[in-house]
């Protein structure tokens, strides 16, 4: 237990990470990186090799020949574990292939208590990598030579083919389950067998004809007890590991002031991006409807239109490659957008040749990569999370298709994104955006489950944010990027409101402002009653306070959830007087969303002023299937929200 760290946090000495070099028989020099890793057995493969890519794109030239990610499994987490199947799929796909993975199977044809024949239908644990055009490799482990054998081919099959390569190597487990555990409990025929097996090295001390083998293995014996008990007498802990020193500018712990930076641009930055934005090459056959689009996202750029979230994002994206910063964003229908919002690939209709804006900003620019993803969730973010430790310099974003999608990923969240920091005490700036917002389109496209991210959020360990227009999307985009302090960040974004007037921003909102954790109420000074909310819900409340024309009603919206933005909030209530009912509104069921998060905080901060609630009634599903009953149920919401007593 490290003594300095809150209640003793971090991890158990098997999970952490280690570096160091490796000396060859031969002398060379490899460079060894073991990742941090939790116990949910395969959930750390796409991580590895997100931060093998990651290596190999800072490399460049020679990048997969430098770096080679190696992944050791158990035979039954190979073949029951979904993710590594997914990892596995995107292989040989361009924005996530780093030229071959080596899968060793420590097949030890046992999974915990469970014997090999209850663990998969195959024959081999192997077999699922069968779907894939990859040798597979079985090998008996007691055959020394055999393995060193197999060990090689699969090196040079990697390397001459450019492809995962699979090593079966089948053995057995000598002390059981664990090795405080009695296997002939559960396997007392199995391991009576292994009880009278001679150990390897004196098997393969027979097979080389050695004469002093017992000799030898008593010396190697003496030397790593005499290391044993020597390592028992070390005071301090040795340290295991070395961060890259990429990692050097930047840092986590909690937030500070000083931690902030601009995130504005001039009129003349954003109508010089606007216009390599919305053009194209002469001979470019573009769609009628994307053209018309860029056409309108040219006169946002000018101030002639009011910018909406797609056009904010492109312009946060081009400032941050032209300014040096890479860009990449993977996730399903990512390059188009699901709400078609986005269209940051441009297809020629005649022959589908591509053109993407954002790589054409500035002769110097970074590298911006929008990929669609596979149809994976868990296996794409822990890729896209691995790809943020290895390039902090980048903004590395996944979108979920639906925010409620996230759900499937939520060992990723829960085992490295949220607890990365306090575990290993390893950073990530990966942005995670999950479309939410009630609109009446059922159970499984309406909530992103904010609940779960702030249950999870302590320590400053993340960012959680609801931007609810565009302009503050583009300052919280930039913020994540520009600034040095380290920490995931999820943000949830809009469906309906993407386009919508009022969720839409003047062009003077980009040269003047930064991301404002808590959005003022301007309209209203000394109030009454006081609404607080975030999102898609504070449009509609600003817009039936203005069919009422209720003057006494202060409309205020919080746009970071964690961490908590207690002194801007405390200093926007202060404003709209002492007196006035403080009511927190949200579109998710009682059980949901951010309340009970926020009702600890307002009552806290509140001092004699009530704390009010409008929300749904508690739901065992996040919202109704009906669109009629959605209408219903959220004019009943907003009407509760104006009503006194």
């Amino acid at each position: 237990m490290d003594p300095r760290s809150v209640l003793g946090s971090g991890d158990v000495k098997y999970h952490m990470g280690a570096t160091g070099e490796y000396i060859t028989r031969s002398g060379g020099k490899v460079h060894i990186h073991l990742v941090s890793n939790p116990s949910h057995l395969e959930a750390v493969d796409p991580v590895t090799v997100g931060r093998t890519r990651a290596k190999q794109d800072r490399t460049g030239e020679g990048g997969r020949e430098a770096h080679l990610p190696l992944l050791v499994h158990g035979d039954a987490a190979f073949a029951g574990q979904g993710i590594l199947a997914e990892t596995m799929n995107y292989a040989d796909l361009k924005g996530f292939t780093v030229g071959g993975t080596i899968h060793i199977i420590a097949n030890n044809l046992l999974g915990f208590t469970t014997n090999y024949y209850e663990e998969h239908s195959t024959r081999f644990a192997a077999c699922i990598a069968r779907r894939q055009s990859i040798p597979i490799f079985h090998v008996n482990g007691e055959d020394v030579d055999a393995v060193v054998r197999v060990g090689r081919m699969a090196v040079e099959y990697r390397y001459k083919f450019g492809t995962d390569v699979v090593i079966d190597l089948i053995g057995y487990r000598r002390h059981g389950h664990s090795e405080v555990d009695d296997p002939t409990i559960t396997q007392p025929l199995l391991y009576k067998r292994i009880k009278e097996h001679p150990p390897l090295w004196e098997i393969y001390a027979d097979d080389i004809g050695a004469t002093d083998a017992a000799e030898r293995a008593a010396k190697i014996k003496a030397e790593f007890e005499a290391a044993q008990k020597k390592a028992g007498t070390i005071k301090q802990k040795p340290t295991m590991r070395e961060l890259p020193n990429y990692w050097d500018q930047y840092y986590g712990g909690r937030h500070q002031p000083e931690f902030e930076v601009e995130t504005k641009l001039s009129g003349e930055e954003l109508a010089e991006l606007t216009g390599k934005l919305t053009t194209y090459p002469e001979a470019f056959h573009i769609h009628p409807k994307v053209k018309k689009l860029l056409e309108q996202r040219a006169e946002m750029g000018t101030g002639k239109r009011a910018v909406d979230y797609g056009m904010a994002e492109a312009l946060a994206f081009a400032s941050l490659v032209k300014g040096g910063i890479p860009v990449r964003m993977s996730g399903q229908d990512s390059r188009r957008g699901t709400f078609n919002q986005r269209h940051s690939v441009l297809i020629d209709i005649e022959n589908e040749n591509e053109f993407v804006p954002l790589e054409n900003i500035a002769e110097k620019q970074a590298r911006c990569e929008i990929y669609n993803s596979t149809l994976s969730e868990a296996g794409v973010l822990g890729f896209e999370y691995g790809y943020s430790r290895d390039y902090p310099e980048s903004l590395v974003l996944w979108e979920a298709q639906f925010g409620d999608f996230a759900n499937v990923a939520q060992a990723i969240v829960d085992q490295f994104i949220s607890a990365g920091e306090a575990k290993w005490n390893l950073l990530s700036g990966v942005v995670m955006l999950l479309p939410h917002g009630y609109e009446g389109q059922g159970p499984e496209h309406s909530s992103a489950r904010i609940e779960r991210f702030l249950q999870l959020a302590a320590q400053h360990n993340i960012q959680i944010a609801q931007p609810s227009n565009a302009a503050q999307y583009f300052h919280l985009l930039r913020r994540q990027a520009l600034r040095h302090w380290r920490k995931p960040l999820i943000v949830f974004t809009p469906k309906s409101m993407l386009r919508h007037p009022d969720a839409s921003s003047p062009i003077e909102d980009f040269t003047h402002k930064n991301f404002l954790n808590v959005i003022p109420d301007a309209e209203v000074g000394e109030a009454d009653r006081i609404l607080i909310c975030s999102g898609k819900i504070g449009h509609e409340l600003r817009a039936e306070r203005k069919k009422r024309k209720d003057n006494s009603t202060a409309i205020v919206f919080l746009e970071q959830l964690y961490p908590f933005p207690e002194n801007e909030l405390v200093a926007e209530l202060e404003r709209h007087g002492k007196t006035g009912d403080i009511v927190w509104v949200q579109e998710e069921p009682a059980n949901m969303g951010p309340l009970f998060n926020m009702l600890t905080r307002l009552r806290r901060i509140a001092g004699e002023r009530p704390v009010l609630s409008v929300k749904r009634s508690a739901s065992a599903s996040p919202s109704t299937g009906s669109a009629k009953a959605h209408e219903v149920e959220q004019k009943t919401l907003i009407t509760l929200a104006f009503t006194r007593g």
